[in-house]
């Protein structure tokens, strides 16, 4: 019965005693298959990689979880979007729990990928093989910025609001497309109604999204190019 279960699971016969046993569990395994059939036990020591890319990996998942469940609370317009911060606050059962813990996600996310790609520079593991994968890793790291920065605006609170407008008067200054790229994340040329819901899509939908393809595709290629490093 047992064995049964497992090769309804697994598609590998028990029991695992030999290299190619190990081989097939990897190759036929859908949450396994990501991963080398074979890695240096070096690559995989705490003290080498601290781990940094998977606790990147799990803060993303707290984010889609308590973003997901935030999104159940939150209506991306004026005033409601402040009013249902503060209901998050004072209304809703462990409603500032959720929200706090959305929030510090966010920040331990930032910090924990900006080590990471610190590390991976440091061991010089955007050389060839990896100078790709090295790349996917850059635009992860702007796409984590802006998932931040496009989040910071859902509140709709006096911080927030100045934040922003800070931030969106500094990309008019790039160089031949600072005006569109801000008329284009305004959605008019002042903070309001179009702002906000232009900023929720993009930090509820499009970025999550484009996030997940780019992760998957970057676990994909540290398997091809020949595991950790």
């Amino acid at each position: 019965m047992h064995s049964k279960v497992w090769d309804s699971i697994f598609r590998s016969k028990l029991p695992i005693n030999t290299n190619l046993d190990r081989s097939l569990v990897i190759f036929n395994s859908l949450t396994l298959h990501i991963h080398p059939v074979k890695v240096r036990e070096k690559a995989i020591k705490f003290s080498y990689t601290f781990y940094l890319g998977m606790i990147s990996f799990f803060l993303f998942i707290i984010l889609i979880v308590t973003g997901v469940l935030l999104m159940l609370y939150y209506q991306p317009a004026i005033p409601n979007a402040y009013e249902n911060m503060k209901d998050l606050q004072y209304v809703v059962s462990n409603g500032m729990f959720l929200r706090n813990l959305h929030r510090w996600a966010a920040h331990l996310m930032v910090i924990s990928v900006f080590l990471h790609m610190i590390r991976v520079f440091y061991a010089g593991a955007y050389k060839p093989p990896r100078e790709f994968n090295w790349v996917v890793g850059v635009v992860l790291l702007v796409l984590t910025l802006l998932l931040s920065y496009t989040g910071y605006l859902l509140p709709f609170d006096q911080l927030s609001y100045w934040a922003v407008t800070v931030g969106v008067n500094l990309i008019q200054y790039i160089p031949v497309i600072g005006e569109k790229t801000k008329f284009l994340f305004l959605g008019g040329h002042e903070i309001g109604e179009y702002t906000l819901v232009r900023f929720y899509v993009l930090h509820c939908v499009i970025l999550p999204l484009v996030m997940v393809l780019l992760i998957a595709f970057h676990f994909w290629r540290i398997r091809k190019d020949g595991g950790l490093h």
